[in-house]
This record gives C-alpha cells, sequence and structure tokens, in this order.
C-alpha cells in the first residue's frame, strides 16, 4: 500500500500506527520497524509525508515518537496526534519532539497535524489549535466522534436520514473556525464506504463549501473525487477573474453586469484562484 502511495494523486499521504495497527504491544513495535524501513526506501516525490502516531493518553506514543526522531525525521513533514482532548497534549508532543530534534542535530522541526475526534476536543479546539508553533493543521475524526458522542453509526462519514440536517455540520464548523482563527488548515475526515461515491462527493462539497482544505481518502479510488470538490471548477476561475479584472480598471466598489463588486470580492476572487492552482505531487 506505502509503494502505491507513491504514485497517487494525493497532496499527503499518512502512514499510520494507530487505529491500522492492533493495539497489541508486539504488534505495534514490529509496525515501527516497517514503517521506519518503508520510509527509508521509498521515494514519495513532492508528496508531504506524515505519520500518524498513537494517541499521547495511550502506552504507545512516546515509543512512536523515539522510533521516529531523529531516525527518520527527514523523510518525514508532520505527525498526525490522534484523539487530542486538551492543549497539554500538544504541548507533551511539541517538548518531546524539541528534545529529540535537538539531540539528533535535526534541521528542520517537524509539524503537527492534530486530530479532534471527541467532546472534550471540540470543547477545547481554539485552545488546542493555539497550543504549539509546530501546527500546521486541524483534522476532523468523525469516527471516532461519533462513537464519543453515542451516535448511532456504524459507517465512518454516513449520513443520518432521519436527521433534520449534517448531524456533523456544528463540529466541523467548530473546527474550521478555530483553524482559520489561527492560520491552519482545516481536513475534513474520511467516508469509509468506499463503494459510495455519490456519499463521499456529496461530503466533499460540503466541507469544501465550508473553507475546509481538503479531505481524508482512505483508498485510491477515491481521489478523484476528492480532489474535484476541492478544487474551483472553469466557471468559479473565469468569475474569479472577472472580478478582479473589473476592480484593477475601476478600483473601489465596481459594477460587474447585475451586481456591485468591490474589495470583498476581490478577496473572495483571490481565495478561488489560490485553491485553483495545480497541487498535484511532483
Amino acid at each position: 500500500m506505502a509503494e502505491k502511495a507513491t504514485t497517487l494523486d494525493a497532496a499527503e499521504v499518512v502512514l499510520d500506527l494507530e487505529d491500522a495497527v492492533p493495539s497489541d504491544p508486539l504488534e505495534k513495535e514490529q509496525a515501527r520497524g516497517q514503517l521506519v524501513q518503508v520510509l527509508r526506501e521509498l521515494d514519495f516525490g513532492g508528496r508531504t509525508v506524515a505519520v500518524r502516531i498513537n494517541s499521547v493518553r495511550g502506552p504507545h506514543a512516546v515509543r512512536d515518537v523515539l522510533a521516529l526522531i531523529p531516525q527518520v525525521a527527514e523523510r518525514i513533514a508532520c505527525l498526525v496526534v490522534p484523539k487530542v482532548s486538551s492543549a497539554g497534549e500538544v504541548a507533551f508532543i511539541d517538548h518531546l519532539l524539541t528534545g529529540l530534534e535537538a539531540e539528533g542535530h535535526v534541521g528542520r522541526p517537524l509539524g503537527l497535524e492534530l486530530q479532534i475526534e471527541d467532546p472534550l476536543g471540540l470543547e477545547s479546539v481554539a485552545e488546542i489549535a493555539a497550543a504549539s508553533g509546530r501546527t500546521e493543521a486541524l483534522i476532523f475524526g468523525p469516527g471516532d466522534f461519533a462513537a464519543a458522542m453515542g451516535m448511532p453509526q456504524l459507517t465512518i462519514g454516513q449520513e443520518t436520514a432521519t436527521y433534520p440536517g449534517d448531524i456533523c455540520h456544528y463540529a466541523l464548523f467548530r473546527i474550521a473556525v478555530a483553524a482559520k482563527a489561527r492560520g491552519l488548515q482545516a481536513i475534513d475526515g474520511p467516508c469509509s464506504d468506499i463503494a459510495d461515491r455519490d456519499l463521499l462527493e456529496r461530503s466533499s462539497q460540503k466541507s469544501a463549501q465550508l473553507g475546509y482544505d481538503g479531505k481524508w481518502a482512505i483508498h485510491p479510488s477515491q481521489l478523484a473525487v476528492v480532489n474535484r470538490a476541492f478544487t474551483p471548477d472553469s466557471v468559479q476561475v473565469r468569475r474569479a477573474e472577472q472580478i478582479l479584472a473589473a476592480l484593477d480598471n475601476r478600483g473601489g466598489a465596481s459594477r460587474m453586469g447585475e451586481e456591485m463588486v468591490d474589495e470583498a470580492h476581490g478577496r473572495m476572487a483571490r481565495e478561488v484562484l489560490l485553491r485553483a492552482q495545480p497541487t498535484a505531487p511532483e
């Protein structure tokens, strides 16, 4: 699977030591060794490479970090920290990394991507987002969040037909606000039903419209749908270009067809064009 990831149209590859590996300590140790070997042998090109460690509140996280830093620090960009419930957990990982990087003479500090997956994490998301200068993204974890809330769901990312609205809207929006207020990326979690492309498309479009920067995919067949949802189409790009052209020609508030456009429109247009830039890995 890791080798195939070197060929896929994904902006980031996340190698997993958490839920993809059984909780037995021997299994975890074997997975660490395999992961280090993969990082040393495979070339992921221009893709961001991250490793999801185990929860700080469990028994495996420190050993995960010790296996990676400094041995293969130069091969990864970020650690994904799951089930973050407090700013203190982020500070712990930050301090641990700082010490290991200094000891190992690691030149580039690793980034952190933090998964919000339970009610405590959502309540504390603003403090979590501000807890470390290493943090680059907040990620919503819909499966563990549903379990922690007691939601009667058995498929990650599923919709609830009997609920009048989007059952995860509040969590998604609160995470997005906390992320954007601190200059971080907001990333939506996956849909586990690989065959349901319609569900994936609706979910991707929903989070994209909330300002999310991307969404996790758990199978190569999901990538095209996700990439399309987070890339402005030609109609949006053309309109953004027209708005900026109108503002450049006349400045301030200007009429464009039947609509008045001003500098707020310009900021919106520049954001659309920024998202339209190709991000395909080399």
